[in-house]
């Protein structure tokens, strides 16, 4: 996502006075607010009817509810998420709004000459985020990989009485043979072994 673009707003604003501001000064940015919501309840069922570029939340300050409709969305389909307080939150409310996927925490109000700076930061540190998330999974994906194909190696070494390196060409072969994923075999044996005696479970999976 490119700040420069325009971008689809999903708008949360129950003042109808400051919404009408807000959707002007993105309007004159050459943004679109595509919808306009009284308060987040359903936000991860607006945003996947809706598809916005970016969710803009307007209110006194971030409630409970608010808090955790961001937090579902965060999870489910992650938007960039500006939220803007009439009034200065406490340092935990701005790190309870954050942990809940906010974005860029606005407190000055949404105002033309300040757009720009807000959508470009919104972004930049959503991208940032999204990129350690990614970045975290694939670790824990490795790691879970790792892991099974080390039960896989002991299990065989165990059944077919050899060692480490002949254990480690078994699952290697039964994997080629397959045409699937280290890993995946890995899992296939440890279903076989935990469940049979040692020698023709090996022989099947191979």
């Amino acid at each position: 996502m490119q700040s420069s673009e325009s971008l689809r707003i999903l708008l949360i604003d129950n003042n109808p006075e400051r919404a009408s501001k807000v959707c002007a000064a993105l309007t004159h940015s050459g943004h679109e607010v595509i919808r306009q919501r009284p308060d987040a309840t359903g936000l991860t069922a607006a945003v996947a009817r809706d598809q916005p570029d970016m969710v803009i939340i307007d209110m006194d300050s971030p409630d409970r509810d608010t808090l955790e409709n961001m937090s579902t969305l965060n999870d489910h389909a992650p938007r960039p998420i500006v939220f803007s307080a009439d009034q200065p939150g406490d340092r935990a409310t701005i790190q309870a709004a954050v942990r809940a996927g906010v974005s860029a925490y606005v407190v000055d109000g949404i105002k033309p000459e300040s757009v720009r700076s807000i959508i470009d930061s919104a972004i930049a540190q959503f991208e940032s985020f999204q990129a350690l998330r990614t970045e975290l999974a694939e670790t824990r994906g490795a790691l879970e990989d790792r892991k099974y194909i080390e039960k896989a190696k002991g299990l065989i070494m165990k059944h077919e009485n050899c060692d480490e390196d002949s254990a480690f060409q078994m699952l290697r072969s039964a994997a080629m043979d397959h045409s699937e994923r280290l890993p995946d075999m890995a899992r296939r044996i440890i279903t076989l072994l935990e469940g049979q005696s040692a020698a023709p479970a090996v022989k099947k999976a191979s």
